[in-house]
């Protein structure tokens, strides 16, 4: 072999390694980005105006689906989550179980749907709430909430639920911040812990809004 055949042959050998480093990273970048997105934080696009004024529609955040196994969720938390089967049926959603009138729904069909919902936690198990106009009414004290939005309440009696409901214990009582335009937990009952797929902690875009929840 002469020295040119040799260089040709070395030059061939080398782009071939680079080739193949260059799809194991490309494979091992593709691996980690599915794996964070599966099992440490996931991103979500807002659908609806239901968090409105806190998340606008076509809004994106971030979603930590790793310290929901380790940290329960607590009032106020803004959370993604499987709503119950038949949330979407029958105008505001079925109800799981037997409604008092006048009180929010307290349990919840049986089986989640396949739909992703985010809200925010309102009340945890063992809570007693009541809703008017609105306003939650934890424990019998009405709550301060400068983050959500009441317009349309007055007119509107799916905004009142005067008379108190117990959250089960080991669920989750979430409600939209535009209250007057939110298919919520009032109609469909609190969720499980099990359904919960994560905090929204941040939001990405768009990019004057970047910044935590």
């Amino acid at each position: 072999m002469n020295p040119r055949q040799f260089a040709t042959r070395a030059w061939r050998a080398a782009r071939s390694n680079q080739l193949v480093e260059f799809i194991l990273i490309v494979g091992l970048a593709l691996g980690l980005a599915f794996s964070i997105q599966a099992f440490i934080v996931k991103p979500y696009r807002i659908p609806s105006g239901s968090m409105e004024p806190t998340l606008q529609i076509g809004q994106r955040v971030l979603v930590d689906r790793l310290g929901n196994d380790f940290f329960a969720p607590s009032v106020g938390d803004i959370v993604v989550f499987h709503p119950p089967v038949g949330a979407t049926e029958g105008g505001d959603g079925i109800c799981g179980g037997h409604r008092v009138l006048g009180a929010p729904c307290q349990y919840p069909t049986s089986q989640p749907s396949g739909l992703n919902y985010i809200k925010r936690v309102v009340a945890v198990g063992g809570d007693r709430i009541a809703i008017r106009s609105g306003h939650v009414i934890l424990n019998g004290r009405l709550q301060k909430e400068s983050f959500a939005s009441f317009a349309g309440c007055k007119s509107d009696p799916s905004c009142t639920y005067a008379k108190a409901a117990t959250v089960p214990r080991g669920y989750y009582f979430v409600m939209g911040d535009n209250r007057a335009n939110s298919d919520d937990s009032r109609f469909w009952g609190p969720v499980p812990r099990s359904w919960i797929i994560g905090e929204a902690f941040a939001t990405y875009w768009p990019p004057d809004r970047i910044g935590f929840l």
